[in-house]
């Protein structure tokens, strides 16, 4: 069994009860389903769920490279030339990210409102970009984005190889 899940900002990617967040058992009432990668609690969108085993290890693993695509609000309006480094790959201390696909993009249209909404400020504009990895290693996006100077206000893991958001809506899920 494969489960489709848009995950809402907030929500822990576990069963288990959480002190301070609600968790997937709020959202999912099936037994036995098993999250393939995570989402963390400050991110929003595409989780895949499933009961096989093996299945879990190809999405989640690096090894398999499976292409994970997210639309990023970023503080700022960098340039095409601003987002090159993410081209080539940073270097994140811990690791050398391999190569991105980046683009800027327009606010995606079926975007829901996000609950609380990001902390925007006045004097500063914030841009919307796409960014495909293969990697999907701790907070790799968000490291990415603050390394060229553009942290992450929100991000929104949008497709998982070929799954996708499309008609999935917030705290929604779809079997297939």
């Amino acid at each position: 069994m494969l489960i489709l899940f848009n995950k809402p900002y907030g929500v822990v990617c576990q069963f288990s009860q959480h002190e301070k967040h609600e968790t997937l058992a709020d959202y999912i009432a099936i037994p036995n389903v098993y999250a393939a990668g995570r989402l963390d609690t400050d991110s929003e969108g595409l989780l895949i769920l499933t009961d096989d085993g093996e299945l879990q290890h190809r999405v989640s693993h690096p090894k398999y490279k499976e292409t994970k695509t997210y639309w990023v609000q970023v503080e700022g309006a960098p340039t095409l030339a601003d987002l090159m480094p993410l081209l080539s790959g940073v270097d994140l201390g811990d690791f050398f990210s391999a190569p991105a696909e980046v683009r800027i993009m327009q606010e995606p249209l079926m975007l829901w409102p996000r609950n609380p909404p990001i902390r925007e400020r006045k004097a500063i504009p914030t841009t919307w970009l796409e960014i495909k990895i293969s990697e999907g290693k701790n907070r790799q996006v968000r490291r990415m984005t603050a390394k060229v100077g553009f942290p992450t206000l929100r991000l929104i893991r949008y497709a998982i190889g070929q799954y996708t958001l499309d008609d999935l809506p917030l705290g929604t899920l779809r079997k297939i």
